[in-house]
């Protein structure tokens, strides 16, 4: 039995209309319509409370139905894909400014005149290469995910 039929069995068991579900649901009637018709199907946060509100798994909603099953997976995809994507974009972003922030004080010193110290000794070696660590990490992070949720 696909999403949809199991749907409107559910909602038959509890003597329940279109309206009422919605209402129940917090969404229009027109939701619960397309959904009963296979024109749209919810998203996994719905399906959980439709889950809960009929009291079977998920599983049993989803579980037939390979179209529905194949958006949930494409859903969930697409919430996790942004968050990892925003750290990766925020390091490699992170590292292109302190690469042109040592830019800047290394001209300012060369040109100018200037005596500004970012740091001396062994430290200075990670001060140097940290840019670009920072640069190659944030951007192989991101190629990453774009190559897995492609």
């Amino acid at each position: 039995m696909i999403f949809s039929e199991r749907l409107k069995q559910e909602r038959e068991k509890k003597g329940w209309s279109q309206a009422e579900l919605a209402e129940k649901m917090h969404v229009s009637r027109q939701s619960v319509s397309k959904w009963e018709t296979g024109k749209n199907y919810p998203n996994i946060e719905v399906i959980m409370s439709l889950s809960d509100l009929f009291g079977i798994t998920i599983d049993e909603l989803l579980r037939s139905d390979e179209e529905l099953k194949e958006k949930v997976i494409q859903d969930s995809k697409q919430l996790a894909y942004p968050k990892w994507k925003v750290f990766f974009d925020t390091v490699f972003l992170l590292g292109v400014f302190l690469l042109i922030s040592k830019l800047i004080i290394f001209a300012l010193n060369y040109f100018f005149h200037t005596n500004i110290l970012i740091l001396e000794g062994r430290s200075n070696l990670i001060i140097n290469f940290l840019p670009l660590f920072m640069m190659a990490f944030g951007g192989f992070g991101s190629d990453q995910l774009k190559e897995k949720y492609r």
